[in-house]
């Protein structure tokens, strides 16, 4: 059965940094792209990262281009976040999806497989 189960979410003030992580099970994560996205309240899902599956490269939204870094561990089927530089306009649920490519581009509708969602709050 494939999986994808988000973890590390939190309250973080202003300025601060968070990791999240994206374990997938039922598939081997190294063939796949693995996006990022956040929706917050009243607001449509977006695109925030993605990382390649075939080299590993990766894809960041400009919102966030320079304070986040998209890492996989293939060896443990994970996924990373690193948000650094923490902004209110940050806090959503934050969701990874798979897909088979990721252009220079991040739509939700090219990604399946949803997580469920993690918190990520960011206020003082």
């Amino acid at each position: 059965q494939v999986q994808l189960v988000e973890s590390g979410g939190g309250l973080v003030q202003p300025g601060g940094s968070l990791r999240l992580s994206c374990a997938a099970s039922g598939f081997a994560l190294g063939y796949y792209t693995i996006g990022w996205f956040r929706q917050a309240p009243g607001k449509e899902r977006e695109g925030v990262s993605c990382i390649r599956s075939h080299d590993g490269t990766t894809v960041y939204a400009d919102s966030v281009k320079g304070r986040f870094t998209a890492s996989r561990d293939t060896s443990k089927n994970t996924v990373y976040l690193q948000m650094n530089s923490l902004k209110s306009e940050d806090t959503a649920v934050y969701y990874c999806a798979r897909s088979s490519y990721c252009s220079g581009a991040i739509y939700p509708e090219d990604f399946g497989s949803w997580g469920q969602g993690t918190q990520v709050t960011v206020s003082s």
